[in-house]
């Protein structure tokens, strides 16, 4: 077992960033990991920011990442990756969903979105993986799928094998909803 991982999940309420801690929890915890999540929900009903902190290693005391101590982070959202920046280690690897969501603040003219979040995020940090998994899930066919694209973007940096991904989506998706899942996580896995 390698050392313990700090993976930092982020995105808005509605994006299924706490289906991707719970998909993470059983995948890593079948591989033989001791596994701690926690998450903080901001609103979420109302699209408010959402984070999830998971840490995976053969002896985990604390659910929490401290900043600066995250290997990845995984953000849903634009914004959201650039306000979780600071929880990055200096050799972090961060992948940000490209899509935007614009908050109803700035939908009511409260507040102003950032320019350019994308290049600047690039800028700050050298590897940034920009995904465009919105595009990705509603080839799938189903936008809901978007979390399970960019864990599968994720899955394929971690030290898990895909079965245990595709046995956790196996055992925590609806079974209706089992098959599309499959084919987002497969979709993410192949993204380069």
């Amino acid at each position: 077992m390698q050392r313990n991982l700090n993976i930092l999940i982020c995105g808005v309420g509605g994006q299924g960033t706490i289906l991707a801690r719970k998909l993470a929890c059983t995948a890593f915890f079948s591989a033989g990991y001791d596994v701690k999540a926690s998450e903080v929900h901001g609103m979420a009903q109302r699209g408010g920011s959402v984070v999830t902190h998971f840490r995976a290693g053969s002896t985990i005391a604390s659910p929490l990442i401290e900043e600066g101590q995250a290997d990845y982070i995984l953000a849903f959202e634009p914004l959201e990756a650039l306000r979780f920046l600071p929880y990055l280690k200096k050799d972090g690897q961060l992948i940000v969903n490209a899509q935007p969501i614009i908050p109803t603040s700035v939908l009511t003219g409260e507040a102003v979105y950032p320019e350019d979040i994308l290049n600047t995020l690039k800028a700050k940090i050298t590897g940034t993986m920009v995904v465009n998994g919105t595009e990705i899930a509603l080839q799938i066919g189903n936008i809901k799928v978007l979390n399970v694209v960019l864990l599968g973007v994720l899955a394929k940096r971690l030290p898990v094998s895909k079965e245990k991904w595709l046995k956790a989506i196996a055992e925590n998706v609806p079974s209706k909803f089992k098959d599309l899942n499959l084919q987002a996580f497969e979709a993410g896995y192949s993204v380069e």
